[in-house]
């Protein structure tokens, strides 16, 4: 599908220079190719992340990490593949699709199983597919649905009841699903964590215990959790014996260690404890010039969300004027070049750089849309007096959430000594928190401004801006603007149209940027220390960030 022309028009395909993954050092050679070059010893592999796993919940989860985990312990009807191809996964073959677009019978593999020897059946995917569709899962990833499937925005409202979805269980093998529209995209949706299959009989006998430590989770991925508690900083992965495709896994464990310090996790990579890890700020210096120093681009947008209403009650940042003050008021290139040195780059949009072509002009989104809210001291001071005179106060004291690693806490100094320098009267204060903990503030919308940041789920300018949406899920800010809603409505539900569904998403843009719903800061790239002997570590640019199916080692 992505190399249709159809997914090309609807920006789903990444430019040529984006599409190929960064992989290991594994040379030209292809995963499946390189893979059988393997050592004959144990093939271990030691990871590092930055944050704890919030959550393993497929249905429930929405960071980076737990889905970076998720991909590779589950699988869904498809998976990426190392080139960021659709894969089959739990499809057996292409599904039938009927002739108006609307209807799509899958086959499952008759030899995709659980973890726990069970066959995974069409009923897994049924259940697990209300399951997020139901609102009492309260899932925030629920809009992935939505509009999608038959009858998920009236089941989502409680109009309907989950057993209406759309989707049925013609014998155990075969999987039908019926779409509200036609959506060229369908199929790369079917990659990610939400749409995974379920095995309800275990999820219900696990009842609030489901998903809470690895030996509460059934696995059907290339690899199964373990030594997870459910809240601990390290945890393993170890090959999945049953896993239909386990010939082609050459991995015997990945082991990781969430290490929040980059001085802390430099160490342990200089010391051979760590084949692969990310480095930020001065780091990225001493590293210059290194041959296991590599630079990965990403789709991932950072910026400030400024929350309009907390405990019930309007808060400054309701204020436009106050809002643009604090968007215009710090220097974003300083930011990238001092605090981040890893070739990140600042963004004055939220579409990224280099994701989707439009299909009349064939120009990138980004480049299209151009700069709507740019670093002007000048201008910022006078939007924060005339925001002050409009709050009827002299001065401000506002709080700032982060994360409690090292680089978030260098970020939010920064960002802490620029605008109460720039912005006279302005106090920011300073909380920096466990990733889990930020997650639960946003979700309670228990912030004022949070430093927070979005990757691709596919590659459609719509998986940014629908965030903004009011009803959205991923919103919790309080902005909320009908226009910019009408316009979000129309890119999703009318394909139709393709030139007008583009214009649509370049105008819902400029109306959240002109407005300051949010604040851009930077388009991250990130700086890898990686070890010459690890060989086919993917990377992908939308979905899960990482898959290890392929990885393997060799020459240690």
């Amino acid at each position: 599908m992505k190399n249709s022309k159809l997914a090309r028009t609807l920006g789903l395909t990444l430019t040529s220079a984006l599409l190929l993954a960064a992989c290991g050092n594994g040379g030209n050679d292809s995963a499946e190719e390189s893979s059988s070059e393997g050592s004959n010893d144990e093939q271990v592999l030691h990871l590092i992340e930055t944050a704890e796993i919030p959550s393993m919940d497929s249905t429930t989860s929405t960071d980076s990490v737990s889905n970076n985990v998720l991909n590779n312990v589950n699988e869904g009807l498809y998976r990426q593949g190392p080139e960021n191809d659709l894969q089959l996964g739990m499809a057996a073959e292409e599904p039938t699709v009927s002739e108006d677009g609307l209807t799509y019978t899958f086959k499952i593999r008759e030899d995709a199983q659980w973890s726990n020897g069970e066959p995974v059946t069409a009923n897994d995917f049924v259940y697990a597919w209300q399951r997020l569709a139901n609102p009492e899962t309260a899932a925030e990833y629920a809009y992935m649905i939505d509009g999608i499937v038959t009858n998920a925005s009236e089941i989502l409202t409680g109009e309907m009841d989950p057993s209406e979805l759309g989707v049925t269980a013609e014998d155990e093998t075969t999987f039908v699903v019926e779409l509200a529209k036609p959506v060229p995209y369908f199929k790369d949706l079917l990659t990610l964590s939400m749409f995974f299959p379920l095995n309800e009989e275990y999820v219900t006998e696990q009842g609030n215990d489901y998903a809470t430590n690895s030996d509460t989770i059934l696995y059907n991925g290339p690899f199964e959790l373990t030594d997870w508690d459910g809240a601990g900083l390290s945890w393993s992965l170890e090959k999945n014996e049953d896993y239909w495709d386990a010939d082609v896994v050459k991995l015997d464990r990945i082991d990781v260690d969430a290490v929040k310090e980059t001085s802390t996790a430099l160490n342990l990579y200089n010391a051979g404890e760590a084949d692969r890890m990310i480095l930020t700020g001065e780091y990225v210096q001493t590293k210059q010039g290194a041959p296991d120093l590599l630079s990965q681009a990403t789709s991932s947008v950072f910026y400030f969300k400024f929350n309009q209403e907390r405990n019930g009650e309007e808060t400054p940042l309701a204020n436009e004027n106050i809002r643009k003050a604090i968007a215009m008021a710090f220097d974003k290139q300083s930011f990238s070049d001092t605090v981040l040195q890893n070739g990140s780059l600042p963004a004055n949009g939220l579409v990224p750089a280099e994701l989707a072509v439009g299909p009349a002009s064939n120009e990138d989104f980004r480049a299209e849309n151009g700069d709507l809210l740019s670093f002007d001291a000048e201008q910022a001071v006078e939007y924060f007096e005339t925001g002050l005179d409009e709050l009827g106060v002299d001065s401000l004291t506002l709080e700032m959430l982060g994360d409690d690693t090292e680089n978030s806490k260098r970020s939010l100094e920064f960002m802490q000594s620029q605008l109460e320098s720039n912005l006279p009267n302005l106090t920011i204060n300073l909380r920096n928190v466990p990733f889990k903990v930020r997650l639960d503030a946003n979700s309670k919308q228990d912030y004022d401004i949070q430093l927070a940041g979005w990757g691709a789920d596919y590659a459609d300018p719509i998986n940014f801006l629908e965030l903004f949406e009011t009803e959205n899920g991923n919103n919790k800010s309080g902005f909320s603007n009908p226009e910019y809603d009408a316009l979000i409505e129309r890119a999703q539900n009318d394909a139709s149209d393709l030139e007008g569904r583009w214009e649509a998403m370049l105008e819902a843009e400029q109306i959240l940027l002109d407005s300051a719903g949010i604040a851009p800061i930077y388009q991250r790239a990130y700086a890898v220390l990686e070890k010459d002997y690890v060989q086919d570590l993917v990377h992908h640019l939308t979905g899960a960030e990482y898959s290890y199916k392929w990885a393997y080692i060799e020459g240690k």
